[in-house]
């Protein structure tokens, strides 16, 4: 598809591939996982050929997962440190939940709610590969009871955690039009950028 000249670059090629790679990396380790979350959603465990098998992939599932969300991390956590700006922006919050953007302190690449959401991902996703580590048995068989205990639990919460902020994530980009097309063309129009980011709009701009 031939780019328009007026678009702004949101994101590059290597950036949308691996949100794309984590995307699918987060559904089948989601669904794996659920498969021992609790008895009634065992039977996902059958897309992915029965228990024994979905108990072996779902550790590589939740590794690789966390691994290209590291690349993204440190492509984009600079851009996602919370500023005064963004305390602002979370002030007014409440305009932005009943549609008046008008209302709302100018944002830049990323404003308060996206950056929560990062944060919240990164978080979720270090517990989760911590708390994994201690009862993967096939690779440490001799950690202590207890310790598999308290990892089961926290690596539980930390999936909610992680499955509802991608609710809220997937909610936000299809409730703000425009959006989804920064990760399927890696463009933006100026007037979407202008009306939800204006303070990137303006350095994307400046001079131009």
């Amino acid at each position: 598809m031939k780019r328009n000249p007026n678009d702004l670059q949101r994101y590059d090629d290597g950036t949308r591939m691996n949100h794309w790679a984590i995307v699918l990396l987060f559904i089948v380790a989601a669904l794996s996982g659920l498969a021992f979350f609790h008895p009634s959603m065992y039977w996902f465990s059958a897309l992915f050929g029965g228990g024994t098998w979905t108990r072996i992939l779902l550790p590589y599932f939740g590794v690789l997962m966390f691994v290209c969300f590291l690349v993204m991390f440190l492509r984009l956590w600079r851009e996602n440190i919370l500023n005064d700006g963004d305390r602002q922006w979370l002030d007014k919050s409440g305009e932005m939940l009943r549609g008046n953007k008008d209302a709302m302190p100018p944002a830049g690449k990323y404003n308060a709610g996206q950056k929560i959401v990062f944060w919240l991902m990164a978080v979720s996703l270090l517990v989760l590969l911590c708390t994994g580590i201690l009862f993967w048995h096939a690779w440490f068989p001799d950690l202590p009871i207890l310790a598999r205990r308290i990892g089961v639990l926290l690596h539980a919460i930390s999936a909610v955690v992680l499955v509802l902020t991608v609710i809220v994530h997937v909610y936000a980009a299809i409730w703000v039009k425009g959006t989804t097309r920064a990760m399927t063309r890696g463009t933006v129009s100026r007037g979407w950028a202008r009306a939800n980011h204006p303070l990137w709009h303006e350095e994307m701009t400046r001079g131009k």
